[in-house]
Order: structure tokens, then sequence, then C-alpha cells
């Protein structure tokens, strides 16, 4: 049986997207397509249902993920012990996480994987944390460092590597915002400020999770992708914001913010691990950060 063919199933397999997959595989949909018909007829059986609009795996195609995933491993192990008898791990992973968790929580990840394993290869794509967890799920990369949702995905395994409280920011600089908190200190009245909020995701949750418990009627100022460009609106007095403490504490311009006390229920935190689909566990050099970042979740207080 070509590997290749199974490469090629595999991609499929995840993203259940002739178009994606060909991209994945570096190759054309309709080349794709041949390939797996090829593999269908080898086989005797089919791997996938297709139609104008979707792709779904047949029975006999769920079971062959656990083969092909296996096969390869094998294969890819037999090739690196005959080229280096030390067994190296050989392979390329791609990981999505924010900027502030690529210093945060990833550099104690990446600095023991190259002691442990020089010859694994990092792909590193940053961007907002709230597409984090779907970026996995939808094959567009092989981890995500993310927050953990109050419900897992059932395909997904997280192992814990950190936690982060959040915190309540104002402006430093005199404005109408600042102004507006100074006139009731030390109480403050959240319904008459502007907030800048996230688009979506975890973050955004528990702020509406907290104007509820404290019965703010929130007004939304801005709604912005990504934790730092928030602190950032916050230092110009555009309004206040709730943001993860380890980004505040990373931001260059958290000496231009402060921090603003909740009287009552104070932001619940959430915990920071890694993100992986439990069937990509198979794949060696998947599983050598994922044992690394176990090892750091046992050291989380």
């Amino acid at each position: 049986m070509d590997h290749k063919h199974l490469n090629y199933f595999l991609a499929l397999a995840k993203t259940l997207h002739f178009a994606r997959a060909s991209e994945l595989c570096h190759i054309s949909a309709p080349t794709l397509s041949r390939n797996i018909k090829q593999l269908e007829d080898e086989v005797g059986v089919a791997l996938f249902i297709r139609d104008n609009r979707s792709v779904k795996l047949t029975k006999e195609g769920e079971s062959f993920i656990d083969y092909a995933t296996s096969t390869l491993a094998n294969w890819q192990r037999f090739k690196a012990n005959v080229k280096d008898p030390t067994q190296h791990i050989y392979g390329n992973v791609s990981i999505y996480c924010s900027v502030t968790a690529s210093y945060s929580f990833l550099h104690q990840i990446l600095e023991q994987l190259r002691a442990q394993h020089q010859h694994i290869e990092i792909t590193l794509n940053t961007g907002d944390p709230a597409l984090a967890i779907n970026r996995v799920l939808d094959a567009h990369e092989s981890m995500a460092i993310a927050a953990r949702p109050s419900k897992l995905p059932a395909q997904i395994a997280f192992v814990n590597i950190g936690h982060s409280p959040l915190v309540l920011i104002g402006p430093k600089i005199q404005c109408p915002i600042s102004e507006k908190i100074a006139k009731n200190a030390p109480h403050i009245d959240w319904s008459e400020l502007e907030f800048i909020v996230p688009e979506q995701g975890f973050s955004r949750q528990r702020l509406e999770q907290w104007w509820r418990k404290n019965n703010v009627h929130g007004k939304i100022y801005a709604q912005v992708a990504g934790h730092e460009a928030m602190v950032s609106m916050v230092s110009l007095g555009l309004g206040v914001a709730m943001v993860p403490k380890i980004v505040l504490d990373n931001s260059p311009l958290q000496d231009k913010v402060h921090v603003l006390p909740s009287e009552n229920y104070q932001p619940e935190g959430f915990d920071i691990g890694l993100a992986v689909l439990k069937k990509e566990l198979n794949d060696p050099a998947i599983s050598a950060l994922w044992n690394i970042a176990q090892t750091l979740g046992a050291n989380v207080i």
C-alpha cells in the first residue's frame, strides 16, 4: 500500500474538505480525489461518502484512521532508525497561540523540546486566542495553546500548563472615562462606562458573566480581536476592559493603565493548556510535545 495514499486519506479525514485537504498535501483537488479513489479500490470499500456539498467518513473510513495513523507512524520510526540508530523523533508540528502565550507559555515547551528532540520542526502561527480550539478542530493546526472552555469538545485532549486571572483595567490619562471613575471613587458605576470587549471567545463569556452577576448594563465602545489591542485602546482613554492578567503583565503599555477594583463578584480566571485532537496523539512528534506539556502541567499549582 502506497504511504502517499495514507497521508492523503488522513488529510481528508481530518478536514472532510477536498480543497482544504489538497492544500495540506500540496496537490490539486482532482489529484487528491483520484488518489483517494485508488486507495478505496485497493481496500475494496468506500472510505468516504461524497456529495456536492459535503464529505463524510463511512464506518469503514472511521476504522481505517487508526490503521493509517499507526502504519505511517511505524514507517516514520523505521526510516528514522535506519538513518539514525539513536532513534531521534522527526516531524513537523504546527502550533497556534496568541502573541502573549507565545512568550508566556510556549517558550517553556520549546525550551524543553529543543533539549530533548532537536529534529522536530515547529511552525508557529499567532492570532486571536478565541480561535485556538477551532483551529485544532478544523485541522488548521496540530496543537494550540488555549483557554480551557467550560465544555471541552469530545475530540480534544487538553492538558493544563498554567492559570491566568482576569483583571479590570482603566486608563491613567485624563479623559472622560477616568473622570467618571474618579467621580464615584472608591465605588465605580460600571454601567456608566464604555467597555472595550473581545469579539468572541472565553474572555467575552467571562465578561458577560461578570456583568450579569454585578447587574452591570455593559455599554460596548469597541469589539476587538486580541487582548493586546484591548490594553492599547484602554491606555488611549477609549474605555475600560477585562483582560487576562498575564497579558497586562507583559504589555509595554502596562504603566499607562491601572487595575480597577471589583467590589462584589470578582472576575473568574481560566486555565491555560495545550489542546490537540485525541487521534493525533499517535504521531510521535505530537506525542513528544504532549509529554512535555504534561510534565509542565504536573508543576502547575
